[in-house]
């Protein structure tokens, strides 16, 4: 017998989308652990090293409990980064039991893995996303650092589908990025880039984690 596909897992929880579009909807939380890149305004440092290995198996089951006790129909994959690993297998069985799947991205490590929802955030210094996922992002996230720039903001506008929005993300929630989120904001407006809009962490207003 072939041994079970295994992926290393931060934490598995129940709770409310706090960003993007999706914001305030019910979902259960897959965070992945490891990740590519070393953001110093990572809110999820716990999740770039280490985790619990897991087989896909035992992941999905835990996921089906939650799905029964609190039902949301969505998954969301996160990290960490997602594409550290090889999830093609946790997310066919998700497929398969049902949910739909939303995976969030630094968008650096190309997948042929097929999602409901692709939430693309772009991390400094290059700010790239590869092409896949520029095609298949439903929208865009970009953390308000000290990196983050006008014209970085202008050069990901113009390699993403004018549809696809993206969200001015204050670092979790400062106050002092929040209000360069609004000057950055109003300069796109002044050049006319489109589709810019101010985001929020919503589970961080509802201390919900």
């Amino acid at each position: 017998m072939l041994p079970q596909p295994t992926l290393k897992i931060a934490e598995i929880f129940a709770g409310i989308q706090g960003e993007g579009l999706r914001l305030g909807r019910p979902a259960i939380f897959v965070r992945l652990a490891g990740c590519n890149l070393r953001c110093s305004f990572c809110d999820t440092k716990n999740a770039w090293r280490g985790g619990q290995t897991m087989t896909v198996a035992a992941i999905a089951a835990r996921v089906e409990k939650l799905g029964k006790r609190r039902p949301a129909g969505w998954i969301c994959l996160t990290g960490g980064e997602p594409f550290v690993q090889d999830i093609g297998p946790l997310v066919a069985q998700l497929h398969r039991d049902g949910f739909r799947l939303q995976v969030e991205t630094n968008g650096t490590i190309p997948s042929d893995a097929a999602f409901d929802w692709v939430t693309v955030s772009p991390k400094p210094p290059g700010y790239t996303a590869a092409p896949e996922f520029r095609q298949a992002a439903r929208e865009v996230k970009l953390v308000v650092s000290r990196e983050l720039t006008l014209p970085v903001i202008r050069r990901v506008r113009s390699e993403f589908p004018a549809a696809v929005p993206i969200f001015l993300q204050p670092e979790s929630n400062r106050p002092e990025s929040r209000t360069r989120a609004v000057q950055l904001l109003n300069r796109t407006l002044r050049e006319g880039i489109s589709d810019v809009r101010l985001g929020i962490q919503l589970h961080k207003v509802y201390g919900l984690s």
